[in-house]
């Protein structure tokens, strides 16, 4: 499994150290084990935070950082070797590994950081943690605090300010290195073939959670232990329900089946979505529907390129799909009306887009100063509009009812424009319909 080199982690932790006000201090906690029911634990999965600063993938960890401690910046509490505990649950890095193999300059035992910490607080001015995300561990960091101010009279100094991690990280996560993006470049590939997989199967009778098993098959042989996201296989009018995760149903002769799947590597998403005919072959309807919703994905991605900002991509799109609309009848009105009251709203309600990266919905500020995000080289985004005309609603030919449509790609902001990097499955009509021939 392709993997970052933890030379690029510590050189993050360096750029956050760099930006962080002197006599201040960082901390992060590690995520914790959840568990699902009774003694069984969901798979762990890091903090994208944590992550994208150690690349430690063990619970029960905290990451310190101090700029210009005399012993050493970057610090890591983590559990001790044990041969017992890792006879059980795995290797351990312990205090020698978290400097050996991940870089730390200094590391302690997780279950002395009741001792050790308030001590590193103590005198500092600024500290840099997200309060609110975990109440657990916001309670441990009042205590070490308290623990300061108990002694007050003793000449201690507790810190004077909390300022969040988020603007200052979040805004390095935003910008994708060369070594990222070549991992996100092979999570979409191994995503790519996995849509292709399902469509290769696909057949009149399957069930839904067929499809998902075909594509959760194909994450697993290419490397990828982990969804990014649950899997949406949605037949028929279940592509109407945006978030369907139940993929449960029998797909029908002459539906469509949407499927919005993508693999996780290395802890970085991929995000796809075709939409495909279970039989093999569009209906003039489907094909209608179809058509405009790749008209307008083409015209967004044209729009992703280094000036352009966030919404513009958006605003693309939405011009294509509501003329296209209107041109079959779906929506009656003067173009640029129908856009300013939102009436695509029945038939198209959500954004085109959003940030990609640790996260599927990656971080990221999408205004700056109030206004949209101009985009730039190493940025990362997804490009998906959709049309999705529910068998509930009234005054629609029925011939359309039913019918739900969403196209996605991810696409990385270069120098020369929007590099698509999820071209690996097709997209175009011709190109399904030849697929699932077996051409």
């Amino acid at each position: 499994m392709q993997a970052l080199s933890i030379r690029e982690y510590q050189k993050r932790r360096r750029h956050l150290l760099d930006v962080m006000t002197p006599n201040s201090i960082a901390i992060l906690p590690a995520a914790p084990i959840r568990v699902r029911n009774r003694d069984s634990e969901y798979p762990y999965r890091q903090s994208s935070d944590f992550h994208y600063l150690s690349g430690f993938a063990e619970p029960d960890a905290v990451m310190v950082l101090i700029p210009e401690r005399e012993h050493g910046e970057s610090i890591l509490f983590c559990k001790e070797k044990n041969p017992d505990y890792e006879r059980w649950n795995g290797k351990l890095a312990g205090q020698e590994g978290a400097i050996e193999h991940y870089l730390f300059d200094d590391a302690f035992p997780i279950d002395d950081i009741d001792e050790i910490l308030p001590g590193l607080l103590e005198g500092k001015q600024r500290v840099y943690y997200s309060m609110g995300l975990d109440e657990k561990f916001d309670r441990r960091v009042m205590e070490w605090i308290n623990v300061i101010r108990s002694k007050i009279k003793n000449g201690a100094h507790p810190p004077g300010e909390f300022v969040a991690l988020e603007h200052t990280l979040h805004d390095m996560r935003l910008f994708k290195s060369s070594a990222e993006v070549k991992i996100m470049k092979q999570a979409a590939r191994i995503s790519a073939e996995a849509h292709n997989e399902a469509m290769r199967i696909c057949k009149p009778g399957m069930y839904e959670y067929q499809l998902e098993a075909a594509i959760q098959h194909v994450f697993l042989r290419e490397g990828s232990r982990a969804q990014a996201y649950n899997c949406i296989v949605g037949g028929g009018e279940n592509a109407c329900i945006l978030h369907y995760v139940t993929n449960n149903d029998k797909l029908k002769s002459g539906d469509l089946v949407l499927i919005d799947a993508g693999c996780e590597l290395d802890c970085y998403a991929s995000d796809i979505t075709r939409t495909f005919p279970v039989s093999g072959q569009f209906s003039a309807e489907q094909r209608t529907i179809y058509e405009i919703v790749l008209a307008s994905q083409d015209a967004a991605i044209k729009e992703v390129r280094p000036g352009r900002h966030w919404n513009q991509p958006h605003e693309a799109a939405l011009k294509v799909i509501t003329e296209g609309l209107r041109e079959i009848g779906l929506l009656n009105g003067e173009l640029n009306e129908l856009i300013e009251t939102e009436a695509y709203k029945k038939f198209f309600m959500h954004r085109t887009g959003h940030w990609l990266g640790l996260d599927v919905h990656d971080v990221g500020d999408y205004k700056v100063g109030g206004e949209w995000r101009v985009l730039e080289p190493g940025m990362a985004l997804t490009v998906e509009p959709g049309i999705y005309i529910a068998p509930e609603l009234e005054d629609v030919d029925p011939r359309w009812k039913g019918i739900g449509v969403r196209i996605e790609d991810d696409v990385i902001v270069t120098k020369q424009g929007g590099d698509v990097i999820t071209s690996g499955t097709p997209k175009k009509v011709d190109e399904i319909e030849a697929l699932m021939r077996g051409k």
